[in-house]
């Protein structure tokens, strides 16, 4: 028989009651274990809750580094944007300081007065010329080479003349040519001379009356094309150069005098579609600006078989 303690409890309303040490026990040990494992439970609970937070928390942490990398990324993008944005930003008003000063350079040479507030689209749109003025300005006034250039045997200028050794004005270009090379208009004219000049050293002579007072000069040549009198357009062959009046050997003598006034050739020659704007600063004895401003306004009409008609001047020079 196993010993166990009896505890006896005397209640005068309840009367006695007896408890066992052994049952006492037994609950308290099962109250004990349910504590443990309800504890142990709340533990592993808390320790996965945890766990579970831990891990979202270095889930978030990893995402606000990775978004903190990728925000320094495009700051830094941004920063190398705008840098590069004022670098663009100070080149485009460098660019555009220049064209303001040159488009002052072409105003002044053609005689415009800008407003102080105009902008500067407008002052373009004033100051340009359209294909169609230009190309009239190339078929008018001489421009480019009466005979396939090979260079410039005596320049415009004071020289001593190869034949009479002495200091003379040369007032234009003595051209290289074979005999017999084919001489070109340089612009459209009226012949006005056409033959031997006795009282000079030319031999036979082309002199040509272009539009808005442009001369020009065909010297020492071996044979006459046109007649004084004719019209000619840019590119006819008018002469064929030679070695005729005061003269040590073939080329073409060469001038171009705007009213009367002997210009250097040189330019002339050289003057083109593709430097067009050259001409303006290199030959300053010509008004420009009053030229610019005639060819500007011409404008020209079509007769009723769809061809353009030639303007009143050329048309006055023509009869």
């Amino acid at each position: 028989m196993h010993s166990r303690f009896t505890i006896t409890i005397t209640d005068n309303e309840k009367g006695v009651k007896q408890y066992s040490l052994n049952k006492i026990v037994k609950k308290i040990a099962l109250y004990v274990l349910a504590a443990l494992l309800f504890f142990m439970m709340a533990a592993v609970a808390t320790i996965l809750y945890l766990k579970e937070s831990v891990e979202e928390s270095e889930a978030k942490k990893e995402r606000f580094q990775q978004a903190y990398i990728d925000l320094a990324r495009k700051n830094q993008e941004l920063k190398n944007s705008i840098k590069s944005t004022q670098k663009e930003l100070q080149n485009r008003r460098l660019e555009l300081e220049e064209v303001s000063r040159s488009l002052a350079e072409i105003e002044t040479l053609i005689g415009i007065k800008s407003a102080p507030k105009q902008s500067l689209q407008s002052r373009i749109d004033l100051t340009k010329l359209t294909s169609q003025n230009r190309a009239t300005i190339l078929q008018f006034v001489p421009n480019g080479s009466p005979v396939v250039y090979k260079g410039i045997t005596s320049r415009y200028g004071w020289r001593i003349h190869p034949t009479l050794k002495k200091r003379e004005f040369h007032p234009g270009s003595d051209m290289k040519a074979r005999y017999a090379t084919p001489v070109h208009a340089t612009a459209d004219g009226v012949v006005e001379y056409a033959g031997l000049h006795k009282k000079s050293g030319y031999g036979k002579l082309i002199i040509i009356d272009h539009n808005y007072g442009f001369k020009t000069y065909f010297g020492h040549l071996s044979k006459i094309k046109v007649k004084a009198g004719s019209f000619v357009k840019k590119g006819d062959v008018i002469a064929l150069s030679g070695n005729s009046g005061l003269s040590n050997g073939p080329h073409l003598h060469y001038e171009v005098r705007f009213v009367q006034r002997p210009l250097n050739p040189f330019w002339f020659i050289k003057w083109g579609v593709d430097n067009f704007n050259e001409i303006f600063q290199k030959e300053k004895k010509v008004p420009w600006q009053s030229l610019i401003a005639a060819i500007a306004k011409i404008k020209l009409l079509k007769t009723d078989q769809g061809q353009p008609s030639l303007p009143s001047e050329q048309k006055s020079k023509g009869k």
